[in-house]
């Protein structure tokens, strides 16, 4: 923000003069000595915008742990129509659809319901994917575009082998406690039988529900848990609620599978935003998702024939 500093007039009298400079600030009486130095030059207006934008990064960033000082860029109200214009474009229209899912089949071990196309061309298998991530797109930009840094939704890639480290320890203590969640659900007819892969038998198998996995992991972490809490927190909420919604969004969207994949989902939203809170970090938890998506997927392919509800090779 460039600092305009009205010259004396030589025609005014003492007294005006007098009462114009003691209005400055001392900031400004600075910044207009040194413009009157002729070896030091005039101040660099962008250098200003520089230290600027650095002390606003410095105020969004916190130690894990500590919750930061979050900077509320527009008014609730605008933040609010901002909530529900991201959410509508990703997950709330999912977790729409996933309802309807629902009420349109059985809930038991004789439906099955998949969670990748099953198309046999891999364009289509690459497009699916590539096109699911906008929504991430767009809360990158609009957290940008509001003067806040990737730090505000924990998405700083300042500490990379920390939050793989971290993600691969969350991976097995969440992906442990879903497989017997689903396995019990199933078991009790709640839930149905969800095949986590693309077709099978093709050499682009593997590598497909590999980044199928982790667009899922990108783009739910970041709308579910860095983006909509955070924003939700500078609306007003209270963590409590803020977490909650976020858990129960996430439960919703995951009901096509089943009561069993709602109940699962909501107690994992509820953890990792309560990691997040804790942490301030968001790429933990993608790291996470990633690696329990792609561990069912590799025991559902080695292990089919075994699960409930599953026939054939």
């Amino acid at each position: 923000m460039k600092l305009r500093v009205d010259q004396p007039d030589g025609h005014a009298d003492g007294d005006a003069q007098a009462a114009r400079q003691g209005e400055r600030t001392p900031h400004v009486q600075v910044a207009e000595n040194r413009e009157r130095r002729p070896q030091a030059g005039p101040v660099n207006a962008p250098h200003r915008e520089e230290r600027g934008r650095t002390v606003n990064r410095v105020r969004t960033t916190a130690r894990p742990g500590q919750e930061p000082r979050l900077a509320q860029p527009a008014s609730p109200r605008t933040l609010g129509e901002e909530v529900v214009i991201v959410l509508s474009l990703s997950l709330l229209a999912s977790a729409a659809y996933a309802i309807l899912d629902l009420l349109s089949a059985p809930v038991n071990r004789s439906v099955a319901v998949v969670t990748f196309s099953q198309s046999p061309q891999l364009a289509r298998q690459l497009l699916d994917i590539a096109f699911a991530l906008p929504p991430v797109w767009l809360v990158f930009y609009l957290v940008r575009r509001n003067g806040e840094g990737a730090s505000t939704i924990g998405m700083a890639l300042d500490r990379p082998l920390p939050d793989v480290a971290w993600g691969a320890v969350l991976a097995a203590i969440v992906g442990a406690a879903g497989i017997g969640v689903y396995l019990g659900a199933v078991q009790l007819g709640i839930n149905r039988i969800v095949v986590p892969v693309p077709p099978t038998g093709r050499w682009w198998t593997v590598p497909v529900f590999v980044l199928g996995a982790f667009q899922n992991a990108l783009l739910e972490e970041t709308v579910v848990v860095g983006y909509l809490v955070t924003r939700l927190r500078q609306i007003g909420w209270g963590a409590a609620a803020a977490v909650a919604a976020s858990a129960v969004l996430r439960g919703s969207y995951h009901l096509y599978q089943g009561w069993g994949g709602f109940a699962g989902n909501v107690a994992m939203g509820l953890f990792f935003c309560w990691i997040f809170l804790r942490w301030r970090r968001t790429w933990p938890l993608v790291v996470a998702h990633t690696l329990i998506d792609v561990g069912a997927a590799v025991l559902y392919i080695l292990f089919k024939s075994h699960l409930p509800g599953v026939t054939g090779s």
